[in-house]
């Protein structure tokens, strides 16, 4: 399973990848550290998950959702944001992603998501 994480923060990159090896000990992780690096990459790799900060230079993680979702309607995006404001998570919400998920996530939050990830492909 090929999954793409977007931040800014390399610590965020690496507490997210950590988590999520540590359930999905398959996963293929692919790394940006902007909104525009992260947009090509995903047209590049064409992942199944992908992992999107909200607070992002260059292009904010709500741009960035909006224009993979524009690229591929089917995009499976899963929020990892400090910014857990009602306003932001309803926004956020219109594009359809998967998951809203707050900074810092727990290890529980992780094996739910990884569970929900594996149950999703085995279904494919």
């Amino acid at each position: 399973m090929k999954l793409l994480i977007i931040d800014d923060s390399v610590f965020s990159q690496r507490m997210v990848a950590s988590l999520i090896k540590k359930h999905l000990e398959n996963a293929e992780l692919y790394f940006a550290k902007d909104g525009y690096e992260g947009f090509q990459q995903y047209k590049n790799i064409k992942p199944d998950y992908t992992f999107v900060d909200l607070l992002m230079p260059t292009i904010s993680g709500g741009e960035l959702i909006a224009l993979i979702k524009e690229y591929d309607s089917n995009a499976k995006i899963i929020v990892v944001s400090a910014d857990v404001q009602k306003s932001v998570k309803d926004e956020i919400s219109d594009y359809g992603i998967v998951a809203f998920l707050n900074k810092p996530f727990n290890d529980e939050r992780a094996k739910y998501i990884c569970d929900m990830m594996r149950d999703d492909s085995n279904a494919r």
